[in-house]
């Protein structure tokens, strides 16, 4: 029999690396923000409490070291299963999922509870089990409850650190999940009689563990050129017939750069970003800064259209700069990359802007301190007189929650803010302390390149005054995931 205090370490290990792990196998369908998360820890305290309780049941009914090493066994042939199981699930839930735009909440709910909710439980009901055959006598029974649940929450801790710094980082989240069910696996079999019936099962697993990992999510109609889990999300390179290429991030439902091999004008928000600083300059940006550079599509396009222009392209995550310079030509040599988050990089840069372009979102998400009244008065301050604040407002079509409250906290700022729609499912937002105008765009329009002119003509005709109402946000109120899901939720009702 193994020893019960390295049981209970071992499963404690387990049970919270497998929460870490299963918020980066949904990211790739359900991002990874707060509200995924909500769902993950809520979920598995669940599981782990009604573990606790049926594994004082069992105990009660069963009190043999045999079928607790089985039902261990067991929870670890459950959770070496999850990664493979996860595609077909979560790609079920996605699709229905997306038919009514339920958002991350209900999709991330469905998968936590189909993916480790049970493996999770059966992990829950060890302690509790192994506490009971532990205990020898009345007298010793609180040492012994306390050093055994002192043991399942320094496992717990060890779990959590152990795939979140190590093993994910350096061995992907598909191994993550199988070298913990491998770990579980040999404790218990170690126990069993006959050995070799049950060593089967983490033979199986350490195979598992060596062979290579394939494609997270398939496409039927392009070809993946790449896939990586970065430090932050979970990224993939799509190439279509023709020669167009994608950088999906996380769920895959929105196009956080894009790449024509014949132009670089994408007749999509990015063409924005090229034709909205001439509501309030005369000339061309000497310097603008794009929080959120993803691949580079902006900054390819500034590279055609204004070369003079120095770029400041900031992207918290390193690796899709790297994916920017392989697969999207972003080798703009006029473009500076800082890795670091938005936020803290403009507030510590020595730098004035000419725009100030914002498009930092977690689909469907945008991080609630780049919406707050503190980011605009920062934004404002590295503005260069006459320069101009833009922010993409992303939003389920039709809906205009999000875009209202980043209208007036721009509007609490900025005394000049107007909107261009520009795609159903987004709006720019612009600001500026200086007047801002469709006429001076339109006046500028003949020293534009000409392919740019008629560009600049369709934004003339979408722009307007921002949309009425609308709360403040702040960096101590910010509820934008709240919001954000209220929007989705209310939209699926209406369809």
């Amino acid at each position: 029999m193994p020893p019960l205090p390295l049981l209970v370490f071992v499963v404690g290990t387990g049970s919270l690396g497998a929460e870490i792990a299963a918020v980066r196998l949904m990211s790739p369908y359900f991002g990874a923000s707060t509200i995924v998360w909500a769902n993950t820890i809520g979920i598995v305290l669940v599981a782990l409490s009604i573990g606790y309780w049926l594994g004082g049941r069992f105990a009660d009914r069963h009190p043999e070291v045999r079928g607790l090493l089985l039902l261990t066994l067991a929870a670890s042939i459950l959770l070496a299963a999850v990664p493979f199981v996860s595609d077909p699930l979560l790609g079920l839930a996605v699709g229905a999922l997306d038919s009514i735009s339920a958002g991350a909440f209900l999709g991330s709910l469905f998968g936590v509870l189909m993916l480790v909710a049970i493996p999770v439980l059966l992990l829950g009901a060890v302690t509790p089990w192994a506490l009971k055959l532990a205990v020898s006598d009345v007298e010793s029974m609180g040492t012994v409850a306390g050093r055994l649940y002192a043991l399942s929450t320094a496992g717990s801790l060890a779990g959590t650190l152990l795939s979140a710094l190590v093993l994910i980082p350096l061995f992907g989240t598909q191994r993550t999940f199988l070298i913990f069910a491998l770990a579980i696996a040999v404790v218990a079999v170690v126990g069993l009689r006959p050995v070799w019936r049950y060593a089967l099962v983490p033979v199986v697993m350490a195979v598992l563990i060596a062979l290579p990992v394939g494609t997270l999510k398939a496409s039927d109609d392009a070809i993946v050129l790449t896939e990586t889990e970065t430090e932050y999300q979970y990224a993939r390179v799509l190439e279509y017939p023709g020669g167009e290429r994608t950088l999906e991030l996380n769920e895959g439902q929105a196009v956080h750069s894009l790449y024509l091999p014949d132009t670089v004008l994408t007749d999509n928000v990015w063409d924005g970003n090229l034709i909205l600083p001439f509501v309030g300059l005369d000339a061309p940006p000497e310097r603008i800064a794009i929080l959120g550079n993803a691949a580079g599509t902006t900054a390819r396009a500034y590279e055609r259209f204004f070369p003079d222009t120095a770029i400041d392209g900031v992207e918290i995550d390193e690796e899709l700069s790297g994916l920017g310079e392989r697969y999207f030509e972003m080798d703009n040599p006029r473009l500076e990359l800082f890795h670091e988050d938005a936020r803290p990089f403009l507030r510590r840069i020595d730098r004035s802007y000419d725009a100030i372009m914002i498009d930092a979102y977690r689909q469907p998400y945008i991080p609630f301190y780049l919406t707050t009244q503190e980011f605009f008065e920062t934004a404002r301050d590295k503005l260069t007189p006459g320069g101009v604040v833009i922010i993409n407002a992303g939003h389920p079509a039709g809906d205009d929650q999000l875009e209202q409250v980043l209208a007036a906290t721009m509007g609490s700022i900025f005394p000049h803010v107007l909107r261009d729609p520009i795609e159903a499912t987004n709006t720019l937002l612009v600001a500026s302390e200086q007047p801002i105008s469709a006429e001076n765009l339109e006046a500028i329009i003949p020293e534009l390149p000409p392919e740019l002119q008629p560009v600049a003509r369709e934004q003339i005709a979408n722009l307007g005054p921002p949309l009425p109402g609308g709360e403040v946000y702040t960096d101590d109120r910010a509820p934008v995931e709240f919001l954000i899901d209220r929007s989705i939720v209310e939209y699926a009702a209406g369809s």
